[in-house]
């Protein structure tokens, strides 16, 4: 064999393997099981309203250990009182039409990276009176998912709940430069939360992905560990997924196989900025171990 034979079936042996773990890397979403999380409107209920008894009953059950998704999730739906959560006491700046919608979530991990797939219609009805982005791009939509740190107060009970204060930018009478943190932040320590988050851009084109993170204030750059996230519009309803490394930076919440996660996801619709999205509870992501969504393994 001629050493022209032997480069030729290198070559074709290395594609080969790349391809290979190319098409190992990607999930087959069609396998990977799926679990409904509903995300609702919250208006002006910060971790402050959500710790004061006199505004949340369920304040008592948090300080024993016990989760706001164990007590409000209720057959694949919220128990929510929405005409309460719509009134002008929790949002005096208008509720949009559509409270509360299904999304759709999809989880796969291997060796080097996490997959995350969000489905769900995105409403159009949010209220008048609603901040909108008026700048271009003009973001139609936006999703992001949320990694808490273990350490964040209250991690296990209420999710990305620990960034949100009656204090941040949009609350009533808040300084309107001020944005989201995680009290006794520390990037050192894992407290804080990391989040990834794609835009849809300007009549859904040219979208925009970030990769950051929150502990003292909101950072929206310098996160290392998102490879890349796509979205897709097919007449309303959105398929956005995200492909990102186990380990990054700074800023960037270490994973590893059989870790289980607090996390949360929020979805802006209609041009919407700041406070008004539709979130999710707190929720637990197990790799390979079990959580409310459990990563399937590669």
């Amino acid at each position: 064999m001629n050493f022209h034979s032997c480069l030729t079936r290198g070559s074709a042996a290395l594609i080969f393997a790349l391809s290979a773990h190319g098409a190992i890397a990607a999930p087959d979403w069609s396998k990977v099981p799926k679990r409904d999380i509903v995300v609702f409107s919250p208006g002006v209920t910060p971790l402050e309203w959500v710790m004061k008894k006199s505004d949340h009953s369920g304040r008592t059950g948090l300080n024993k250990g016990e989760t706001c998704v164990g007590c409000h999730e209720e057959k694949g739906g919220l128990n929510f009182d929405m005409k309460r959560m719509a009134g002008k006491e929790l949002e005096p700046v208008g509720a949009p039409k559509t409270m509360s919608f299904p999304v759709s979530l999809q989880a796969a991990y291997d060796k080097d990276n996490l997959y995350l797939r969000l489905s769900f219609k995105a409403p159009k009805d949010a209220a008048a009176g609603a901040d909108r982005e008026e700048k271009a791009p003009k973001h139609e939509v936006k999703a992001a998912v949320m990694l808490v740190g273990a350490k964040v107060p209250m991690a296990m009970q209420a999710g990305c709940w620990a960034t949100c204060h009656n204090d941040v930018r949009s609350m009533p009478g808040a300084d309107p430069n001020k944005k989201k943190y995680v009290s006794g932040a520390s990037l050192g320590g894992e407290v804080y939360t990391d989040y990834i988050q794609w835009k849809s851009g300007e009549g859904g084109k040219g979208s925009v992905q970030l990769d950051g993170h929150v502990a003292d204030t909101r950072v929206n750059k310098d996160g290392k560990a998102l490879v890349k996230a796509e979205g897709e519009n097919k007449g309303g309803q959105y398929v956005v997924t995200f492909t990102r490394k186990l380990t990054g930076g700074e800023g960037d919440l270490p994973l590893a196989d059989g870790a289980v996660v607090p996390f949360g996801i929020a979805i802006h619709t209609d041009q919407t900025i700041h406070r008004f999205h539709h979130v999710s509870l707190g929720y637990t992501l197990g790799l390979g171990a079990n959580a409310d969504l459990k990563a399937s393994k590669q």
